[in-house]
């Protein structure tokens, strides 16, 4: 029921949001053909701003100010765990075996022996959490991200992660096969609070260090999600401008000038 509440406040803070936006939009926006959609961009990303301003950062504070500091960390890790089912399938699909097998131990180990993920025993025992979604994926196959997008609620994205994302969620998240109802809203509710709390000292940064903030987001959430892609190894981007990247280097003959240098004048 308290779900249903926040989401039903958070509708209306939207639409009053939305008609009263007033983002900067400024000149040549949806001139970039990684945000051809700018306009409309960021206009959700000003009414997501002020959504969040007015209901979740508020929550989350309230949330980080009750809990102490070890219970958040078990809250945040268990959930974490809950995501390994969702590392595991896209690791299969991705083609690395031996990565899912790591999910796959780790979400035994620490909803065993870690209390349901409470303690990350198998990070302490040097098998580090991956991250894979629906979205990487795709792109590990070849799929274009397509033009950013900003998503009500959930924020930057793209065409190709929107899409991931359904996936993720209602195909592989585990949380949306809990049968009981209220316990999977409750679930639903606590953790995204405790995703809003977790990046709250991020915030701080971000509000310090961005001109334009929401560029800032853009440009860091697209290269954030190309390094993932590519297991942090992404390939050159290669510059349009640059028209002697493809061209080899001409090869003379020892002792010989080009032709477009004019000969020195013959001694006298």
């Amino acid at each position: 029921m308290a779900l249903r509440v926040l989401f039903r406040l958070a509708a209306a803070l939207t639409v009053a949001g939305a008609l009263g936006a007033c983002a900067s939009i400024p000149p040549g926006a949806g001139s970039n053909p990684v945000d051809p959609w700018e306009v409309y961009n960021r206009h959700m990303f000003d009414v997501n701003d002020r959504v969040d301003r007015a209901v979740f950062k508020p929550i989350a504070k309230a949330y980080e100010a009750v809990l102490p500091e070890p219970v958040r960390n078990c809250v945040n890790n268990a959930f974490r765990n809950l995501g390994e089912p969702v590392n595991a399938i896209n690791d299969v699909l991705q083609g690395k075996p031996s990565d899912a097998m790591v999910d796959v131990s780790r979400f035994f180990w620490n909803s065993t022996a870690g209390v349901l993920g409470c303690f990350d025993l198998a990070a302490m025992a040097g098998a580090p959490r991956n991250n894979e979604d629906f979205g990487q994926t795709l792109g590990r196959w070849s799929l274009a991200p397509g033009p950013y997008f900003v998503l009500p609620f959930l924020g930057p994205s793209s065409v190709r992660d929107a899409f991931g994302r359904v996936f993720d969620f209602l195909g592989t998240d585990p949380v949306w096969y809990i049968g009981n109802i209220p316990l999977r809203n409750s679930l639903v509710g606590l953790r995204l609070v405790d995703t809003r709390a977790s990046v709250l000292a991020a915030e701080k940064v971000l509000e310090a260090a961005a001109l334009d903030k929401y560029q800032f987001v853009r440009d860091g959430y697209l290269q954030l999600r190309r390094n993932l892609v590519y297991d942090g190894n992404p390939p050159r981007l290669k510059d349009p401008y640059d028209e002697e990247e493809d061209e080899p280097p001409v090869q003379r003959a020892p002792g010989r000038q080009a032709p477009d240098q004019p000969k020195p004048p013959a001694a006298r």
